[in-house]
């Protein structure tokens, strides 16, 4: 049956198309061959060479450089040094590294044991695994083995860099350290960045390094090298480098935290000082110190032992992991909870014969022979234990806590630092929940002092004191600045608590200082527009039998050192216009007044100062002793321009 003319005609024209179809996808496969075929010729053409010449072509990841660390002046106070150190690759050395292993030791010496070292950790890395044989080498080994490269298949010199703290133990437990990469970090990740793999790569173990590593790691670079058929690196084709990590303001002030340090010395002690008005912190120092570089470089065994075995523990940051019973420097909670609750005024008074009993037992006051009438200002001038028991069982212990978590005590603030603890702000639920017991009259008591089951941290009273100070919520935080673009000027809410009552706490605290009676007067400052308003705090940490307080409680001095009480004072300056917030404890330290409070003043001096304390600031009869403290300290001046980039 023959087809009509328009079939035929509509026919020619789909076989038409399809042809034009198929020509064109014939065009295009042959296009995408030519332009291969030509990238092969001409642009890889000497990798193809290589390749016939029996010669290989890697891709080496290249570390980044880790992120700089600046102080809130742009000191550099976490940064890095070059480094000279040789790898060797398993794979390129044929299989056996042993005789490579042994050539080398004719130019850099390997100990047998460091040498059974090296075997194992081949043994348990794959064969394609950088290991690191030696690093920190002088410029004259690195360049001995560069030299005798080509007979050392698999061994390949290189340029690294390595963590380095310029200020060494001033800031070690707020930054922490790097160290090499462990096979229990990379089970704690679970998708492990390449980078990790590198050998002898850093990552942030503890402190500010840890917590902000995502940031300062940077991303890897890469170089694709020629290597032989024996394992030596023949040239490099290309390379690219990594991306160095993010350069981190703080909010640290170097110089102050240098001497704080000082001025802590050898004392099993911590200080915070907080700027009231943005809550950066400026200095948070915990004594004794280590230098974070042993750590980077690999401690030593005799030094880390030294180090676990010291009594005043030179590890522990006491700053935000250490709670102490706070002592009397609680007293302003217990206030405020009472102003608040509304069952006291300013004007209200207790008497003080030198104790209180309930249920037949004695509370006793630090006054032996008691304070008298004491109202609410003088309740803190005179630091008067008698006001506190009285107040404490009619405001209760649940608004007691309310009002400790209301000002930071209790509350785990949100910082990157190891390990920050919470404290103990407790109150009827915490008791019934930790050891299933109904709280009694005598644990509102303890509380009320600051004792019993109430513990914080340096870091709790110091956000404790900027707010009593400010009236506002005041949030410490540390770090100003990413990459030089400034984090945002926090706006602190008012504190909930009404400003009246604010106002006495921050009376009695004056007259603590600057009151004739005041129990911290000599730790006062006489310039006037530096006036300072603080609490001493002694806090126990053993019972006294009614037997020993009826035949005298022994002194502090004459006990051994770790059943001495613990020293604390917090304080803020200037009165009229708060600038700073300063805490400092004393690890069985002694009464507050003595030691804990002369510390802290010298702190807050510098701050305001920006610089030394002037001697006109402190009473005349003191001036020659802080004049002779100064001279005998060695302070950090910078010397170099701020750095923002490695």
């Amino acid at each position: 049956m023959s087809k009509a003319p328009k079939e035929i005609v509509d026919s020619s024209r789909k076989i038409g198309r399809r042809g034009l179809l198929l020509a064109g996808i014939q065009l295009g496969v042959v296009t995408t061959l030519a332009l291969k075929l030509r990238s092969m010729q001409v642009e890889h053409a000497e990798e193809y060479r290589t390749l016939a010449d029996g010669n290989s072509i890697k891709v080496r990841l290249l570390a980044p450089a880790r992120g700089l660390l600046l102080d809130r002046n742009g000191i550099v106070i976490a940064g890095n040094e070059q480094n000279y150190q040789i790898t060797l690759t398993r794979e390129d050395a044929g299989g056996d590294v042993e005789p490579v292993l042994r050539r080398l030791s004719h130019l850099i010496p390997i100990s047998e044991e460091r040498m059974t070292q090296l075997m194992d950790e081949f043994a348990k890395r794959t064969a394609i695994t950088p290991i690191v044989l030696a690093d920190r080498l002088t410029w004259e080994q690195f360049s001995s083995i560069a030299v005798n490269a080509p007979s050392l298949a698999g061994v390949q010199p290189e340029t690294a860099l390595s963590r380095v703290y310029p200020r060494a133990g001033d800031l070690a437990h707020v930054l922490g350290y790097v160290g090499p990469v462990s096979d229990y970090d990379l089970s704690k990740i679970e998708d492990p960045d390449p980078v990790l793999m590198l050998p002898e790569f850093q990552l942030g173990k503890v402190g500010f390094e840890a917590r902000l590593e995502d940031h300062l790691r940077g991303k890897a670079g890469a170089r694709r090298v020629e290597v032989n058929s024996a394992g030596r690196e023949m040239r490099e084709l290309s390379r690219k480098e990594g991306e160095q990590g993010a350069t981190i303001q703080m909010t640290l002030d170097a110089q102050l935290q240098n001497y704080t340090a000082q001025r802590l010395g050898e004392e099993s002690a911590a200080a915070v000082v907080i700027d009231i008005q943005t809550g950066d912190i400026v200095a948070i120092s915990s004594s004794p110190s280590f230098d974070p570089n042993k750590f980077v470089r690999g401690i030593s065994g005799p030094d880390y032992r030294a180090l676990m075995n010291h009594d005043h523990r030179p590890l522990a940051d006491k700053t935000v992991q250490g709670v102490y019973p706070p002592g009397s420097t609680f007293k302003m909670v217990t206030l405020l909870a009472g102003l608040e609750a509304g069952v006291i005024n300013a004007g209200s008074r207790f008497y003080c014969p030198g104790y209180t009993e309930v249920g037949g037992r004695r509370f006793h006051c630090w006054s032996r022979g008691g304070h008298g009438s004491v109202d609410a200002v003088t309740s803190l001038s005179h630091s008067c234990d008698v006001y506190y028991y009285e107040l404490a069982q009619r405001v209760g212990i649940d608004r007691i806590a309310e009002m400790a978590r209301k000002l930071g005590v209790g509350v785990k603030h949100d910082l990157p630092m190891s390990a920050v603890a919470e404290g103990i702000a407790p109150d009827r639920a915490w008791k019934k929940a930790r050891y299933d017991q109904a709280w009694q009259i005598g644990d509102s008591l303890n509380a009320s002092i600051g004792q019993g089951y109430v513990l914080a941290s340096p870091l709790q009273l110091a956000v404790m004191t900027a707010r009593i100070a400010s009236g506002k919520m005041v949030v410490p935080r540390l770090i100003h600045a990413i990459d030089g673009v400034q984090q945002p000027e926090p706006e602190f809410a008012d504190l909930d608590v009404h400003p009246a009552f604010l106002r006495v706490a921050r009376l009695g605290m004056d007259e603590v200082m600057n009151s004739s009676t005041g129990t911290a007067r000599r730790s006062r400052i006489i310039r006037e527009d530096w006036r300072m308003a603080g609490k001493t705090g002694t806090s126990q940490v053993r019972n006294i039998t009614a037997a020993e307080r009826a035949r005298g409680v022994i002194r502090n001095d004459q006990l051994p050192w770790n059943r001495r009480d613990h020293a604390l004072f917090v304080c803020f300056a200037p009165t009229a216009a708060p600038r700073y917030a300063v805490s400092v404890v004393v690890e069985h330290g002694g009464g507050g007044s003595a030691v804990a409070a002369p510390i802290a003043r010298d702190i807050l001096l510098f701050a305001l100062e920006g610089g030394l304390p002037p001697l006109d600031a402190v009473p005349s009869d003191q001036q020659a002793d802080m004049k002779a403290r100064h001279e005998a300290m060695h302070l950090f001046t910078p010397e170099t321009p701020r750095m923002t980039r490695a």
